[in-house]
């Protein structure tokens, strides 16, 4: 029987998509790349995604408990470059309260 696939810590976090309205914000993203997110995520002027109920308008999910990226295959490069553990996500989750990454 085949193992089941490796669940990411960060299908139970989400804590770095509700961080700051401030962040993600488009970089080294090409036009094609900002085109594939669909508008309403985005922010007024475009140059970030949007801010919703306090957080990412792309997250799927509570904060902590259970949480996925509405856009995961086009997320913007700084949502790429946090990754579990890192100084931006255990930032990110003592800001809402969680404890470093088991």
């Amino acid at each position: 029987m085949p193992a089941p696939p490796e669940i990411s810590p960060c299908q139970s976090c989400g804590a770095c998509c509700a961080y700051s309205r401030d962040w993600p914000r488009f970089t080294v993203e090409s036009d094609d790349e900002i085109a594939a997110i669909p508008r309403y995520l985005l922010d007024g002027d475009g140059s970030g995604m949007g801010w919703v109920r306090g957080r990412c308008a792309a997250l799927d999910g509570e904060v902590g408990v259970e949480t996925a990226c509405g856009i995961y295959e086009h997320r913007p490069a700084v949502c790429r470059a946090c990754q579990p553990g890192d100084e931006e996500c255990l930032t990110a989750r003592r800001r809402h309260g969680l404890g470093p990454i088991a």
